[in-house]
């Protein structure tokens, strides 16, 4: 009988996104740290593409899923039963939110957010045109796909939803196309895998007046910048622009799955007639999604883990603005992206910076620059032994 490994049984058995994953194997993790079979250990700046927030193993969000798990999981389909985790959870997202966001329906993942933050904006305007932004992402799903620009990643998948307009993201002048033919505009905040781009000029706030003038809904996709990565718990809330749906995942969860879209209830009302059901799901909502969920909101606030991005993203400036490989430092507090000369100079960083400690990637529409989007509890002591492996991998 043939004995194989564990990382050949991965790549015979697990379904693959990529002709070269990273495929290290990963036996625990703790903390920032992932840690190997063999003792080895990485320091981790991409969280699960920032789902991580409070790092690995987080004893409260560990302790509220096994309370959780004891007392019941799965129950029955979204929305129907009363379930304390659920209604607890959207509480509390309700009290950080302003009064207009005070409905959460809750989903598995941010390309299922965002399908129904779309649904909910047609069947409420009565409108088909949606307008998004080149090089955002916003999802894998046929109707998440059709808001991202690039033709090479939805060629192969067409047809895919009609009536979607493209915008440049920071061109004023753009947002004249929004018409009152829109139902929604969807938009990052900070816009994640084009490189950390963030608004300028008062971009948003524009984008929210021309929503505002023509009744177009504007959805604030926040699924990589929310729960504190920017320095705000919502990065809206650094901008001053309030959308009319947020859609939220990633950290949300805590580590579990679990993602949402928020909206007043006059708006999510909506979903529920002319057909009842309108949206559906079956797993959204897990009580122990939503119990770890709100254990982790509570970390966050408890140690005021928001309120020093600002500071760990400073010292991540001050240190690597040393090493003359980098070329740029562009984002918003832990969430940054790192450029270097060239795509075959970021391709051989990453491939020496795993040799040698770090775990991080690139992002999808930015192919100079590696993310550093690291557990928010990382301390400065940790900050400036990455920076240290970042600027000897990058020289």
């Amino acid at each position: 009988m043939t004995h194989y490994t564990l990382r050949e049984l991965f790549l015979r058995h697990v379904a693959q996104t990529s002709a070269s994953p990273m495929a290290i194997e990963v036996e625990r993790a703790e903390g920032i740290y992932l840690y190997a079979p063999d003792g080895r250990r990485w320091i981790d700046l991409a969280a699960g593409v920032s789902v991580s927030a409070l790092g690995h193993g987080n004893p409260r969000v560990v302790e509220a899923v096994r309370r959780q798990a004891e007392r019941y999981m799965h129950l029955m389909v979204y929305g129907e039963y009363v379930q304390s985790p659920q209604v607890r959870l959207a509480r509390r997202l309700a009290e950080l939110l302003p009064p207009q966001l005070s409905c959460v329906y809750f989903v598995n993942s941010g390309s299922e957010a965002i399908e129904g933050a779309v649904k909910l904006a047609k069947r409420f305007t009565g409108r088909t045109e949606i307008a998004a932004f080149r090089n955002a992402y916003h999802g894998s799903t046929h109707g998440a796909l059709s808001l991202m620009s690039n033709e090479e990643y939805k060629r192969p998948f067409r047809p895919l939803l009609p009536d979607v307009k493209f915008l440049n993201f920071n061109d004023i002048g753009d947002l004249e196309q929004i018409s009152k033919r829109t139902a929604c505009v969807v938009a990052e905040p900070v816009q994640a895998e084009a490189g950390a781009v963030t608004p300028q000029n008062d971009f948003l706030l524009h984008l929210r007046r021309r929503c505002t003038d023509t009744g177009a809904l504007l959805v604030f996709d926040e699924v990589q910048t929310a729960m504190g990565r920017t320095g705000a718990v919502f990065a809206f809330q650094k901008y001053g622009a309030v959308p009319d749906i947020l859609v939220l995942a990633k950290s949300l969860g805590g580590g579990m799955p679990l993602g949402a879209f928020i909206a007043s209830q006059e708006l999510m009302n909506a979903l529920a007639n002319a057909p009842a059901l309108g949206h559906i799901t079956t797993f959204g909502g897990h009580p122990v999604s939503c119990a770890a969920g709100l254990a982790a909101l509570e970390v966050l606030m408890d140690e005021k883990l928001t309120q020093q991005a600002a500071s760990k993203s400073a010292a991540i400036r001050h240190l690597l603005g040393k090493c003359p490989a980098i070329k740029e430092i562009r984002g918003e507090g832990l969430l940054l992206a790192v450029r270097l000369a060239s795509a075959d100079a970021l391709q051989a960083f990453l491939g020496r910076a795993l040799a040698n400690g770090i775990a991080t990637d690139g992002f999808l529409h930015c192919p100079t620059a590696f993310r550093i989007a690291p557990p928010l509890i990382i301390t400065h002591a940790q900050i400036e032994e990455a920076c240290q492996i970042i600027c000897r991998c990058a020289a």
